[in-house]
């Protein structure tokens, strides 16, 4: 279970800390090709979602690495669902339901990963 825990903790680490970074430090213009909700969401809104993204793959990845504080990698998994579902809400509001699939795909993804990290307890 550890190393199906690590290789579902890293893709999702990856992807946030990608993701998130990039709403951290793009502006509304660069961040609006790839994601147009932007437009209808405050930029401090999008900067907290994107640090959360961060603080969550760190969440993810630190916790079980070190030893310390086990089950916030529970918690950052499930945090990051919850991001998941609210990204699903907004897609769905603006009429995209045709690009929820990449939404459901990382709730999923971290919905294994909180079952996973169970693990670690």
């Amino acid at each position: 279970m550890h190393i199906a825990y690590w290789i579902v903790a890293a893709l999702l680490a990856v992807f946030y800390v990608y993701g998130g970074g990039k709403k951290l430090l793009q502006s509304q213009e660069e961040l609006r090709p790839m994601m147009g909700w932007v437009d209808q969401v405050p930029m401090p809104a999008v900067r907290a979602i994107g640090a959360l993204e961060v603080l969550g793959a760190a969440g993810l990845v630190l916790p079980p690495l070190t030893g310390i504080a086990v089950g916030c990698a529970v918690a950052a998994a499930v945090g990051l669902a919850l991001i998941q579902v609210g990204g699903i809400v907004v897609h769905v509001s603006r009429g995209e339901s045709k690009v929820i699939a990449l939404n459901i795909a990382l709730l999923v993804a971290a919905g294994a990963a909180a079952w996973l990290a169970t693990d670690w307890l």
